[in-house]
């Protein structure tokens, strides 16, 4: 096991440089960084001389080739030093811990919310194949897995928040109420921070399901299918206690390799979804740093799901050994 997780990391670093390589090397082809974004128009007007602009390149490692600042980001890398970010003037480090955590806690409740609703699904599904129930799943699983994140959000948005005004438009809290410093007051901030969330993570739930539906379907299709299920209800066993013992069990073995996308997916945010309700999570302030050119922040982030990514898929494999004992680690 050991030997099999050291030759695994060995093998990531090298991934993590070739990901790294490729990252930087998209990011300098964008049409405008920040800086060009920010004082080229200034440059047109005589504000500031040419040679103070390439003075400006040069201090963000900007004014070589892609090569000579690639190796210059993975030398500050490799000292622990991603760089302060161009749009939020701060280090990228603090940037990503500091906002890391709304998007974490939207998408943890989601990706509970998102299992116990779509394996039980998926399971009555797949054991009442091709009745109503089944076919009620399928579409609910097509319109989940169709449906464009911004244009299922801003359809929710016009009902609930507009038409109704059930629920908030955006934001974490209401900006026009102050929240007293107390116990009570912190309740009451929780409550409307609840109540903003409501929307963004029924969004995500709802687009979430349709792909594990299936595929919790499918896989037990194929465990009903085998031999050990007919020899259970051979020996007169409940179909109950067939499927949710015997059946359940052995159809969450392949789901354990969804845990390598899951774990980039908590930390990383839900990009579109902060986006279209306003949530300040790291998902949207890395959209917001792509637009501008914020090379330090865009490089930092990606290389922080990159890891993510990594840490998932070793995980991943390493959970499937133990849910299945057939499954023995290579050398």
């Amino acid at each position: 096991m050991v030997k099999y997780i050291l030759k695994r990391l060995g093998i990531s670093i090298i991934v993590l440089l070739g990901v790294s390589l490729i990252i930087y090397t998209l990011v300098r082809l964008m049409p405008m960084n920040y800086i060009q974004q920010t004082y080229q128009e200034k440059i047109n007007l005589g504000e500031i001389k040419q040679e103070d602009y390439d003075n400006l390149l040069k201090l963000y490692g900007l004014d070589g080739s892609i090569i000579s600042g690639y190796f210059g980001w993975l030398g500050n890398m490799l000292k622990g030093e991603l760089g302060n970010s161009f749009k939020y003037q701060l280090p990228v480090t603090e940037v990503i811990a500091k906002n890391m955590w709304v998007s974490f806690a939207i998408a943890l409740v989601a990706t509970v919310l998102q299992f116990l609703i779509a394996i039980p699904l998926g399971i009555s599904s797949a054991t009442h194949q091709y009745s109503a129930r089944d076919y009620t799943v399928t579409v609910f699983t097509m319109i989940g897995l169709s449906l464009p994140t911004y244009f299922f959000g801003a359809i929710v948005i016009k009902l609930f928040a507009v038409d109704l005004g059930w629920l908030p438009v955006s934001g974490l809290v209401d900006t026009s109420t102050t929240y007293a410093n107390t116990f009570v007051g912190q309740m009451a901030k929780l409550g409307d921070i609840i109540h903003h969330m409501i929307l963004p993570i029924t969004v995500t739930v709802i687009l979430s399901l349709g792909g594990l539906m299936r595929y919790t379907r499918t896989n037990t299709l194929e465990v009903l299918n085998a031999d050990y299920i007919r020899t259970a209800r051979a020996k007169g066993l409940s179909e109950k206690t067939v499927i949710y013992k015997h059946a359940f069990r052995n159809t969450l073995i392949p789901l354990a390799t969804l845990l390598a996308g899951i774990i980039p997916g908590l930390f990383g945010g839900m990009m579109i979804t902060e986006q279209v309700f306003g949530i300040p999570g790291i998902g949207n302030m890395a959209y917001q740093a792509l637009l501008v050119g914020d090379i330090p922040f865009v490089m930092g982030y990606n290389m922080f799901l990159a890891i993510l990514t990594v840490i998932g898929t070793l995980f991943s494999d390493l959970m499937y050994a133990v849910v299945d004992p057939r499954v023995k680690l290579g050398r």
